[in-house]
């Protein structure tokens, strides 16, 4: 039975969300901060066209005393042929992470899609400059996937001593990793200090 989504899903039904029921397949514990789960799709991929674009993400629904909870992920690895998805979760304390942590064979999840889209640049772009954290390495590395030619610069803002062996898809021929501990406004700063060079602003030199 799905989660009653209140009134962010009367919102959603107005702008013409479609809802779809997510079975799950199997997990995988990653790290101790980062959990994989694996689902059928219930039919989303074939409903937007079967043809999935970068960064291509949905609501997922989560119930927690009575009370629904949606939250955004990146679809991973679709596969719109097989109708599999895989959702990949930074673990905190959370209703999210609480359900990818339970999660096993069977259970079920309701997902809701709208308007998700992607334009790809044209020409494409000669280097990819990219910041993120684990929240977000779905997107990332749906981004690095699309431009497999393209060098890439990545910022990835790390927590954990076990955010090192984290899935980033880098290829070492033409990706830079560029990891930033957590804490204040580090990211911002590295990110700030760093980019006059990379893309050639006369005034870091």
């Amino acid at each position: 039975m799905g989660v009653a989504k209140g009134w962010e899903g009367v919102v959603l039904k107005l702008l013409r969300g479609k809802d779809f029921t997510f079975t799950v397949t199997g997990a995988e514990q990653v790290t101790d901060a980062y959990r994989r789960v694996h689902l059928t799709d219930g039919g989303l991929l074939a409903a937007v066209g079967g043809s999935p674009h970068p960064t291509m993400w949905v609501r997922v629904w989560f119930e927690s005393e009575g009370k629904p909870h949606q939250r955004a992920y990146t679809l991973v690895d679709p596969d719109p042929a097989a109708g599999t998805v895989t959702l990949e979760f930074a673990l905190h304390d959370g209703v999210a992470s609480r359900w990818a942590r339970a999660a096993a064979p069977g259970d079920t999840i309701d997902a809701t899609v709208r308007g998700t889209g992607f334009t790809a640049p044209a020409p494409e772009p000669e280097r990819l400059l990219v910041i993120g954290d684990s929240a977000s390495l779905p997107a990332v590395n749906s981004l690095l996937d699309a431009y497999p030619r393209t060098p890439a610069t990545i910022w990835l803002e790390t927590q954990h001593a076990s955010d090192g062996d984290l899935p980033v898809r880098v290829d070492a021929a033409r990706h830079e990793l560029r990891r930033v501990a957590r804490g204040g406004s580090a990211l911002v700063d590295a990110v700030k200090e760093q980019l006059p060079a990379l893309i050639g602003d006369p005034a870091s030199a």
